[in-house]
């Protein structure tokens, strides 16, 4: 550890970058020189030494030192925070809108699979974290060295392809709400415009420190219960109808659009870029990797706080399913258009709420629309208030999003870019088909894009949950922290569920195009490569799982698994904290008020 107390990068690949410490290592002895260089293995591993590491590489919060073995809520406290992060990814615009779409198709016989669907993703989400927590390394990392070099770079894109799907749902989402709260000033392609410059505004936030982002997105989820949970209560659903859809798994009369309605929940709630950002944001907690206890304490509170977390986010869906359930179920485009005379957006909702066949279909649901019949039903304020909360849904999805494609970058690619680099690169690739579509054609098609979305990012899903589980379920790796038997059959089955649900809402959406002819093959074509690579991952995944069988096929060992027997993270349990906690475990700490991050510890350090 450096003089300023961060740790000094290696400049070279190995397995551990040397550090030398300010403070006495308890492992050192009393004849020991004070600067003699000893290996803390970090989250600096394979990252160049001169770029801006991740958000939280220079500031670590501590975890207090407690005696006592019962719960604690300050530490409790101080592990809050990447949970609540990662739930951001279950309340983007993407997941709002399918909510409305599934309460006005199905009212509220799927809310079980909403409830369903969080909880396979709180499951997914609670192995991600415990690698994170147990190697120190984060999901990117891990494949970084356990795939080799193509197969690797496969993973990357297709994340890639998640995390700037996902990005393009939060500038449409974005656009939709400033069109909304402007009152039309601002068009949609403006909208699409000023998301360019707002997330660079918002990225500056962490400059002020890692505590005060985490509570700053909690302020954003904070105005996304507040203000769906205004519209729960002004439209005033059936309580009882509510809970009875929630925990009644069944379908009464439901036809193939509910159907797909159910698995567009699933697909939208988990987001396959959401495990490789939990398994990095988990690292932004101070902990000595040395001692099993302080390992097991980890991944103890960051369950509960994750499940905390997950639990807000299936509450702030409710909401949303609910309104539009009791609003829009049943409703045709004509009954809206009548709520809506005399109304300041009859012109508008007259522009939406139309069809071929004089207004007589079912509501076609959009998050534009549900704006408009809120204002139509509830009043002016109901439709800002709704505005308000895309809004917060889309800027705090953003800058999440922004922050998986970082962790992505760095660890599939060793490769380490400055963020604002990093968020020009992603949102340009998102603006650029999205701006086209707004300035170009109508709002409907902007729904449509969202649909194609959610179809494309479930198809990315196993290439999160099945490294997920590879690397969870492997002993070289996990040691005592490995899957158990009943971790491992659930999370196989349930992922297999997921996949195959999500691969039949593809099907379903390229039979809804019609493609033709060569459009047709190059489709076939593409989900033929998409199976053979996801029956590679799962080879991988068996022998990581310890088959004997597998692992020593010479054919596996030579196109499959990694070229060194890179199984065992060399040091994987030696301590990834920093020298503060080290110290404060060996007693080499005076009693004084703990600080709460590294950085302010340094900061003291320095002053005196």
């Amino acid at each position: 550890m450096a003089s300023n107390g961060t740790f000094s990068k290696n400049t070279e690949q190995n397995d551990e970058p040397t550090a030398s410490s300010s403070t006495n290592s308890p492992r050192s002895s009393t004849s020991r020189p004070q600067h003699q260089p000893f290996v803390i293995p970090n989250e600096g591993t394979y990252l160049k030494p001169a770029a801006k590491q991740a958000y939280f590489s220079d500031e670590k919060v501590l975890i207090p030192q407690a005696d006592q073995t019962s719960f604690s809520f300050r530490k409790l406290w101080a592990f809050t925070g990447p949970g609540f992060l990662m739930s951001i990814a279950y309340l983007d615009p993407g997941n709002i809108e399918s909510d409305l779409q599934s309460g006005a198709a199905a009212k509220y016989q799927i809310l079980w699979v909403l409830l369903w669907a969080t909880v396979l993703g709180l499951l997914m989400q609670r192995l991600a974290a415990r690698l994170g927590v147990v190697t120190g390394l984060h999901l990117a990392e891990m494949c970084y060295r356990q795939y080799r070099r193509f197969p690797r770079v496969i993973l990357w894109i297709m994340i890639e392809i998640a995390i700037i799907g996902s990005d393009m749902q939060e500038v449409i989402g974005t656009a939709i709400a400033i069109y909304l709260l402007s009152n039309k000033i601002v068009p949609l392609w403006g909208g699409v415009l000023i998301t360019i410059v707002d997330t660079f505004t918002f990225l500056f936030l962490d400059k002020y420190g890692l505590r005060k982002l985490e509570f700053f997105f909690g302020l954003l989820i904070s105005i996304m219960a507040i203000t769906f949970g205004y519209e729960y209560i002004v439209s005033a659903p059936s309580q009882v109808e509510v809970l009875e859809g929630m925990f009644v798994p069944w379908c009464k009369d439901c036809n193939e659009n509910v159907l797909l309605q159910a698995v567009g929940i699933v697909g939208a709630v988990i987001m396959p870029h959401n495990l490789y950002l939990h398994s990095a944001l988990v690292k932004s907690r101070d902990i000595d990797r040395r001692q099993p206890k302080k390992v097991s304490e980890a991944n103890f509170y960051f369950f509960i706080e994750a499940s905390v977390a997950l639990f807000v986010s299936l509450i702030i869906n409710l909401f949303v399913v609910a309104v539009f359930a009791h609003g829009m179920y049943g409703k045709t485009n004509q009954d809206v258009l009548d709520v809506c005379v005399n109304k300041t957006m009859y012109d508008d909702a007259k522009a939406s709420f139309t069809d071929a066949h004089n207004n007589t279909d079912l509501i076609d649901a959009d998050i534009y629309k549900g704006g408009l019949f809120l204002g139509c039903t509830f009043g002016a304020m109901a439709m800002y208030i709704w505005g308000v909360g895309i809004l917060a849904a889309g800027q705090s999805s953003t800058m999440t999003g922004t922050y998986a494609g970082q962790f992505s970058m760095e660890g599939f690619l060793n490769l380490q870019w400055p963020r604002w680099r990093r968020v020009l690169f992603t949102r340009l690739i998102a603006i650029i088909p999205t701006f086209c579509l707004a300035f170009f054609t109508r709002m409907e098609d902007l729904t449509h894009l969202n649909d194609i979305l959610n179809a494309v990012m479930s198809l990315q899903l196993p290439f999160a949950a099945i490294p997920t589980i590879a690397f969870t379920s492997c002993v070289a790796i996990m040691s005592e922290f490995v899957n158990g038997v009943t971790n491992k059959v659930i999370s196989i089955l349930l992922t297999i569920v997921v996949i195959t649900v999500n691969i039949y809402f593809v099907v379903v959406q390229v039979e809804t195009a019609a493609l033709e002819g060569g459009l047709l093959g190059l489709v076939c074509i593409v989900g033929v490569l998409y199976l053979l690579f996801n029956l590679y991952l799962v080879i991988h995944m068996i022998a990581f799982m310890g088959n004997q069988r597998f692992m020593n096929n010479r054919w596996i060992q030579r196109f499959v698994l990694p070229s060194q027997n890179s199984f065992a993270i060399k040091n994987a349990n030696s301590s990834y904290a920093s020298a503060v906690s080290i110290a404060i475990a060996a007693g080499n700490v005076a009693n004084e008020p703990l600080p709460k991050t590294i950085s302010e510890k340094v900061s003291n350090d320095n002053n005196n």
